[in-house]
């Protein structure tokens, strides 16, 4: 059974910068899509950036040249680096693992997701 578990959340102010980090424990091995999706309230769940097996990586409109998606295969950790962080990034950030291809699939669609963790921008 694989596990995914995010931390790294919190509060800061706009034009802060937060890392979040999602651990994985279990059978990754044939995993090939990661990925960080954000919900926030009353909004539409939102695909915030992707990295496949290949190391390619895409990023929602809103994110673009602001957040960063790594990973660091030896600690099987998924890494999301955001700065200049916007009140409007607010929200509840899932990470993702998936064994298929990434393709714009929906956070259900993933065979893994993790619990959450909340970030909070103020102006």
């Amino acid at each position: 059974q694989t596990q995914l578990v995010e931390s790294g959340g919190g509060s800061v102010q706009a034009g802060g910068s937060l890392r979040l980090s999602c651990a994985a424990s279990g059978y990754t091995y044939s995993i090939y899509c990661r990925a960080w999706f954000r919900q926030a309230p009353g909004k539409e769940r939102e695909e915030v950036a992707t990295l496949d097996g290949d190391g390619a990586t895409t990023y929602g409109d809103s994110v673009k040249g602001r957040f960063t998606i790594s990973k660091d295969n030896a600690k099987n950790t998924l890494y999301l680096q955001m700065n200049s962080l916007k009140p409007e990034d607010t929200g509840t950030y899932y990470c993702a693992a998936s064994h298929k291809y990434c393709s714009g699939a929906d956070l259900d669609e993933y065979n893994y997701r993790g619990q959450g963790t909340q970030v909070t921008v103020s102006s």
